[in-house]
């Protein structure tokens, strides 16, 4: 399984940024995806997903991200809208919270918000 992350960059706060990440392997299923992301010295914590197709966000970023998948290119998405600086962080792709591969995540892609 790779999971490859990619579409980060630095902005400024309010700016925005779209996230891919390449699936290869046949363990996924693009209705059980999920973004993930660390920021220095915080635990990994999960940010949106995708459960039995339908989306699901955590708090903090509900009506700013938007996760979509792609079945057909293997490919999820995270719109990124209205960046705050707490977004700062490396962002990854795996499975949702039931389906996560510990100990595949890729090299995540980062995201430094700026204000």
């Amino acid at each position: 399984v790779q999971l490859q992350a990619s579409g980060g960059g630095s902005v400024q706060a309010g700016g925005s940024l779209r996230l891919s990440c390449e699936v290869s392997g046949r363990i996924f299923s693009m209705n059980h995806m999920g973004w993930w992301r660390q920021a220095p010295g915080k635990q990994r914590e999960l940010v949106a997903s995708i459960t039995n197709g339908s989306p699901h966000y955590r708090d903090s970023v509900k009506g700013r991200f938007a996760i979509s998948g792609d079945s057909a290119k293997n490919t999820l998405y995270l719109q990124m809208n209205s960046l705050k600086t707490e977004d700062t962080a490396v962002y990854y792709c795996n499975g949702d919270p039931a389906h996560v591969l510990w100990n595949h995540w890729g090299h995540g892609t980062q995201v430094t918000v700026s204000s």
